[in-house]
């Protein structure tokens, strides 16, 4: 089967098991705790995502948020360690890399719905000047948007577990010492490129200043789970509404025991 096919049908063999997934009820929803959604551009073209995962178009994203404005509205909240607090549902929007979109589409968006945000910068695209990437200017201006932080996704958007301790180091340290000295307030929030984490790259994380580390393994955050290793809910270009709506209650969350990256699993 070609590469090409396979990529066409999975989508729908995803759906299908989702349908599955929801009609036994073996999500339990709706299910509590801490909710972080991760999105990445809004109708930016991304260099490697073979499987045009990671781009979604802007009149989708809106109707994403609106959604989320009208039915969630109470549940929305920042992402800090406040967040963590009580199994009561709370939802938290965050995005990866920095993307000039974030800024230009869906920041305006999220102003007006009221939505706060979480933004994840990976500083070497930023201090050169990369193409479609938000510029040094532009994130001192997201950094002064009612309800938006900004956090890093290192320099240079490496796999961190596959980093010397040195390496690792100037990665953690060097990015957040940019954006600070970038915006002039403390960065204390990380997201780990690639969801590559593990016990080493989360401890040296915690010694550079990190208090949240977001990954890439998708779940729910249950109370008491670690800070640094919170689990997210991976938004696609390809969700409808519908789809959306899945993934908001929990009836997507099956994926947890899907993947075969060790990063990707709970440490």
């Amino acid at each position: 089967m070609s590469f090409d096919l396979i990529a066409a049908i999975r989508p729908y063999v995803l759906s299908a098991i989702t349908t599955a997934y929801a009609g036994l009820n073996l999500a339990k929803y709706p299910r509590t705790g801490l909710r972080v959604l991760m999105y990445h551009a809004i109708g930016t073209s991304i260099e490697n995502d073979t499987r045009s995962l990671y781009n979604i178009a802007p009149k989708k994203f809106k109707e994403h948020m609106c959604y989320l404005a009208e039915y969630y509205k109470n549940y929305l909240v920042p992402f800090d360690l406040s967040a963590l607090e009580g199994n009561s549902l709370k939802i938290a929007l965050t995005f990866d890399d920095g993307y000039r979109d974030n800024l230009t589409i869906a920041a305006p968006i999220l102003a007006e719905l009221g939505i706060p945000f979480t933004i994840f910068i990976c500083t070497g695209a930023v201090a050169e000047l990369k193409t479609g990437f938000l510029t040094p200017k532009d994130v001192r201006e997201m950094a002064t948007l009612p309800g938006v932080r900004i956090g890093s996704h290192t320099i240079s958007h490496t796999r961190l577990t596959e980093c010397d301790d040195f390496q690792l180091n100037e990665e953690l340290i060097g990015s957040r010492s940019y954006l600070e000295d970038l915006i002039g307030v403390e960065v204390n929030l990380l997201s780990y490129p690639h969801g590559a984490v593990d016990s080493r790259v989360r401890n040296m994380a915690e010694n550079a200043g990190y208090q949240i580390g977001a990954t890439s393994r998708f779940d729910i955050n249950k109370y008491g789970r670690d800070p640094l290793l919170l689990c997210r809910t991976d938004i696609w270009a390809q969700d409808d509404l519908s789809t959306f709506k899945q993934k908001i209650q929990g009836d997507w969350d099956w994926n947890r025991w899907r993947s075969t990256d060790p990063a990707k699993q709970p440490i």
